[in-house]
């Protein structure tokens, strides 16, 4: 416009030349500067209700936007993803980047295990953890986890085989770090030293172990990210009752997310690709292979009862002080000793249940038996010394 008036061009011929009106033309032109525009006021946003449990969440170290995403979908929140991120982008602690070989494999070839550490609070606001068993298919990267309250080695084989169970194969070998529960330590000559329970699984059910380099966890990364990504997604919004209760809800988030979510990585959906690296998996072992290492040993408490998992299953009494093994099935509780079933139970639906097998104080003597007498002491007289006259001691003097 000030070009043009400039130019000796009037209002009307502006106006047409522009596509605006007159009365438009004459404001800007009697304006005594160049007009501004008005600042806008602070559009609404669909996170605005929601923002204070963002800050709460960010607060208390829960940055991952895909967890929070989860959690405000639950609470009614329409609003985007990227909206959510670049909300929180300036209260997310930076990542140092770390520099790596990448080493890729074929399928079937490799799985990676690990344990994982994770705390929780109690009710009473006490705090306890529990251990997190991982395991990853390196090419399909599909991953397993069971929660478990010990992480021994009776704990770890049995851990295996439900993981085989899930991917519906085992691979040709898997990849560890140096625990105990693997390795006891190495021989001079920098051999490892295998546990030989340990040894004895990998040998029957036929995959080949493999051990990453002392002081190079990250050499199993894939498995290593993989509990990152359990302690970042899904621990975040755990709220479980017992065991049985948080390995359902582990088990529900490994099918609907983990599993089927667009890999980082790979740019694949892991259960996809699990289907594609099934056919090259080994087949399962029989139950005849698997049988001793799927039970868990416990002892026998004086009232015939053995404890596990917060309930308490009873077995004849004559076994009372003795080891036996306790396997779980799908809703049983089978008790073994050695070769012997000796108590069937089904599974308790309570903490501290107490379920009791026919008989089981049979045979066994009564509460008010005489006991058996006890050992006691003895008092003896003293020493009687001989006494002598004085004489004696005179015709030995002279």
């Amino acid at each position: 416009m000030y070009e043009l008036h400039g130019e000796g061009m009037s209002i009307r011929g502006m106006a047409r030349t522009l596509d605006v009106s007159r009365n438009t033309v004459r404001r800007y032109l009697r304006a005594p500067g160049i007009p501004q525009p008005r600042p806008r006021g602070p559009r609404a946003s669909k996170l605005d209700p929601f923002k204070r449990h963002v800050d709460e969440r960010l607060a208390s170290g829960i940055d991952n936007c895909a967890v929070l995403l989860r959690e405000l979908r639950s609470q009614g929140y329409t609003g985007g993803y990227t909206i959510l991120k670049d909300y929180a982008k300036p209260f997310r602690r930076p990542h140092q980047a770390k520099v790596t070989m990448r080493y890729e494999t074929a399928p079937g070839e490799q799985a990676q295990v690990d344990w994982g550490l994770f705390r929780y609070t109690l009710p009473s606001g006490g705090k306890r953890r529990i251990w997190a068993f991982v395991m990853v298919m390196s090419w399909s990267r599909a991953i397993y986890v069971e929660f478990v309250q010990r992480a021994d080695a009776a704990t770890f084989l049995r851990c295996h085989a439900h993981a085989f169970g899930a991917f519906g194969g085992m691979p040709k070998r898997i990849l560890y770090d140096n625990a105990k529960v693997v390795v006891q330590g190495r021989d001079r000559e920098g051999k490892p030293v295998w546990n030989e329970r340990f040894l004895d699984f990998s040998l029957r059910l036929g995959f080949d172990a493999q051990l990453c380099r002392v002081y190079r966890a990250q050499t199993k990364g894939r498995v290593e990210s993989g509990v990152k990504y359990v302690r970042r997604n899904f621990w975040p919004t755990a709220r479980f009752t017992d065991l049985d209760d948080l390995d359902n809800q582990v088990i529900a988030w490994v099918e609907g997310v983990a599993n089927q979510r667009i890999h980082g990585t790979t740019g694949e959906i892991p259960g996809q690709e699990l289907l594609k690296e099934r056919p090259a998996l080994r087949p399962l072992p029989g139950a005849e292979r698997l049988q001793p290492f799927l039970r868990e040993g416990r002892r026998v408490q004086r009232d015939a009862f053995v404890q596990w998992r917060r309930c308490w299953y009873g077995v004849p009494a004559a076994y009372a002080g003795r080891n036996v093994e306790v396997q779980p099935r799908e809703d049983t509780i089978e008790i073994w000793a050695g070769p012997d079933r000796i108590a069937v139970h089904p599974k308790a639906v309570r903490p501290r249940q107490r379920m009791t097998v026919p008989g089981q104080w049979t045979n066994q003597p009564s509460g008010d038996a005489r006991p058996p007498k006890e050992p006691i002491a003895a008092m003896i007289l003293d020493v009687e010394v001989e006494r002598r006259s004085l004489a004696m001691y005179e015709m030995v003097l002279q």
